[in-house]
């Protein structure tokens, strides 16, 4: 068999090439190749397919999509046998596949060849290697599936890694004076993302080392021009760099050193002979969101970066400045060059220089990747108000936290190691009410200074029972109002304002709160791509597509009898705590130990200081079997439940029925009647949604409140409303 995602779906056996079927039925097949021989869980399938609001029957549809695709590509095998190419694993499927099977497999090996050559200074076979990967590139990722199913996080991650791997091999193929090899990928690559100002600065510089100086103009100016028009923008410090290198024709050679590749492991400085050639590395992996690290102490270490900045890719800043520029030369046109008595810049880039003071890669490829210089109170050197966009200031959107956070000492200490880490997404999930956003909001105050280029923080209401959802659009333009952006000044479009954003972001650090998420294709357009950024999400949904494409996620447990017993002593007053010791423990047992009921209680016994707590503890026993008394809680229980399919709601109202701790999908099936395959799905759907706890594979959990909740409405007859 043979598998192609990297263009059309296409799929061989032999030498005769299959049809895949209808679009939806090609998007499955597409998705299964993009996570390449990982299981892909139903729930993402069902986000892939209907990105906003899946049919009553989309489990069967996702079903029959499956079955027809095991008939393609196994045409003998017997009706019901499992087969040994698409595979039914828990809660989705995988398909099974050889690396030289798939063109997005071999891509990724021959990649992994080309940055292993690279780190060892093998910079012809690295070329050579990232050439071939990129042959395997024959167009749009994932093209003949619908146009909603190409825009998920899994399809465009694809799309990021050939677009990264098509800078390496700009980089290899400069720095071994074999530009040619480079050309034509660059070409597909900048046709593929025309605002991309790093892939555009190195096709400029391609051209010229080719000889066709007229046309690296000529590309040069067609980028200007778009980046005028549809973003309001001039080019950067990388791009009018490159551009003036072209004029200066001062890439008509080899480079002297080549790109730095991280390989998972520390890579260290590297003193050169005379000349000192070192250089920025190859798009570096993200750095760790932090504090700002001290800028490199040696003069080459901190070559003006209106001079040298990312100049070209590859480039060392000694060869920069022993061609014909000064250091201190401006090569950004209306931008001032740096005095004497001028601050030096503010790196951003990855790793401190070297320690020794040398000019090896670490140290040039840190300075380089700065290119930011604080140019006064709500700006920045890199983004002027002469770009076109206004002044970017410096935001600070997070609402007021909790002055100091009961428990949830270990979750607080993952999100620091996830944060440290070259995580740029965090996803904090778990049930309504089980305190995400106060635990969210409480690590993004304490981690302010780590992000000092501002915090964003839009409340998409993926969950609001009044309210619908903040679409992608409206959201964008808050937080590109909130970067300085005045409002003519922004595009029309989706892509037009995501590209904006990037870009505003793309060199600063910068720490994005997304709290309670609808979904992956609300959240897409809304993630920074930027190293430096960290997008700290919220969700009561599981969000698979968005942990599948790279997001480190943490799902909260209710706190421990002892942390809720805590909390509600530090929302009331340990004082009247201590006093009703027994009413208080009766109280953490009712209200489940649920952060948002205990301050439900806890808002009404602080404004009656004169209620003892035995009375309030009494409330809830009487309302035993209605959430009457956690009126706040019975509405955000509503918010997840109106966005169930019917089917699942329906599920979710008959499990308090069911006898025993654990819920199997065997008794589930027979509570509602439905074969046990059917029920194991729909446990899964309703687990994603956090509706149901899945302590153990195959063995579900109801939290008593949310047991109450499904009885009033079974009690009411209703169905979800909101979908």
């Amino acid at each position: 068999m043979r598998f192609e995602v990297l263009g059309p779906v296409r799929v061989w056996r032999e030498e005769r090439e299959l049809d895949p079927g209808f679009p939806q039925q090609r998007a499955l097949l597409a998705l299964l190749l993009a996570h390449a021989g990982r299981p892909v869980p139903t729930t993402e399938i069902v986000d892939v397919l209907w990105a906003e609001r899946p049919p009553a029957s989309a489990l069967n549809v996702v079903r029959r999509y499956a079955g027809a695709l095991r008939r393609l590509l196994e045409p003998g095998l017997p009706p019901r046998a499992p087969g040994r190419r698409l595979l039914r694993r828990t809660g989705g499927y995988l398909l099974e596949a050889a690396t030289d099977e798939v063109d997005l497999l071999r891509f990724r090996e021959l990649t992994r060849q080309g940055k292993r050559a690279a780190a060892t200074g093998r910079a012809e076979t690295a070329a050579r290697q990232f050439v071939l990967a990129l042959g395997e590139w024959r167009g749009q990722v994932a093209m003949g599936i619908p146009a909603s199913a190409r825009e998920h996080v899994q399809f465009t991650a694809v799309q990021r890694e050939l677009l990264e791997t098509a800078r390496l091999a700009a980089d290899a193929a400069l720095l071994c004076g074999r530009a040619e090899q480079a050309l034509p990928a660059l070409r597909r690559a900048t046709a593929h993302d025309p605002l991309d100002e790093s892939l555009h600065a190195r096709l400029v510089l391609v051209l010229a080392a080719c000889g066709l100086q007229a046309e690296a103009l000529g590309a040069y100016e067609d980028v200007r021009r778009r980046l005028a028009r549809d973003l309001g923008l001039i080019p950067g410090t990388e791009l009018a760099a490159a551009h003036a290198r072209v004029l200066r024709q001062d890439v008509g050679h080899r480079l002297k050193s080549g790109p730095v590749v991280h390989l998972g492991r520390p890579t260290h400085p590297t003193k050169t002979t005379t000349p000192p050639a070192t250089t920025a590395p190859l798009p570096p992996e993200p750095p760790t969101p932090g504090p700002p690290a001290p800028a490199p102490t040696t003069d080459r270490g901190l070559v003006d970066a209106e001079a040298a900045g990312a100049a070209a890719p590859g480039l060392s800043a000694s060869h920069l400045s022993g061609s014909g520029a000064p250091a201190s030369a401006d090569v950004d046109s209306g931008r001032t060059a740096r005095g004497p008595g001028a601050p030096p810049p503010r790196p951003v880039g990855p790793g401190p220089p070297a320690s020794d003071g040398s000019t090896g890669s670490g140290a040039v490829a840190y300075g380089l990747a700065a290119a930011v210089e604080v140019a006064g109170p709500g700006r920045t050197a890199d983004a002027p108000a002469g770009r076109g966009v206004g002044e970017f200031v410096r935001p600070a959107q997070l609402p007021s936290a909790l002055p100091s956070l009961v428990g949830r000492v270990v979750e607080s200490a993952w999100l620091e190691r996830a944060a440290g880490s070259a995580a740029g997404v965090v996803l904090v999930g778990g049930m309504a009410g089980i305190g995400k956003s106060t635990l969210a909001l409480h690590w993004a105050h304490r981690a302010t200074d780590r992000f000092p280029d501002g915090q964003l923080y839009v409340a998409l209401r993926g969950s609001d029972p009044a309210r619908p959802a903040v679409e992608s659009g409206d959201a964008l333009r808050a937080m590109l109002a909130a970067l300085g952006v005045p409002a003519p000044r922004m595009p029309d479009g989706l892509d037009a304002l995501t590209g904006m954003y990037r870009t505003l972001l793309a060199r600063r650090r910068v720490l994005v709160v997304l709290d309670d998420a609808a979904g992956t294709g609300q959240l897409s357009p809304l993630l920074p791509t930027g190293p430096g950024c960290l997008a700290l999400v919220t969700s009561r949904h599981a969000l698979p597509g968005l942990v599948a494409s790279g997001a480190r996620p943490l799902r909260l447990a209710t706190p421990s009898a002892e942390e809720a017993y805590a909390l509600l002593a530090g929302l009331i007053g340990a004082e009247r705590v201590t006093a009703e010791p027994r009413a208080a423990d009766e109280i953490v047992a009712r209200c489940g130990r649920l952060p948002l009921a205990l301050a439900t209680v806890a808002a009404r016994a602080a404004g009656r200081r004169d209620l003892p707590l035995a009375a309030v503890a009494g409330e809830l026993r009487e309302a035993h079997g209605s959430l009457d008394a956690l009126a706040a809680l019975r509405e955000a229980f509503q918010g997840s439940y109106r966005l169930l399919a019917p089917d699942s709601a329906r599920l979710f109202r008959l499990l308090p029925r069911h006898e025993g701790p654990d819920i199997t999908p065997a008794g589930a099936a027979a509570l509602a009647g439905l074969p046990v395959r059917r029920a194991r799905l729909l446990l899964g759907v309703l687990a994603d949604a956090h509706l149901l706890t899945e302590p153990a594979p195959g063995r579900y959990t109801l939290h008593d409140l949310l047991r109450v909740f499904a009885t009033e409405r079974a009690a009411a007859g209703d169905r979800p409303r909101g979908r």
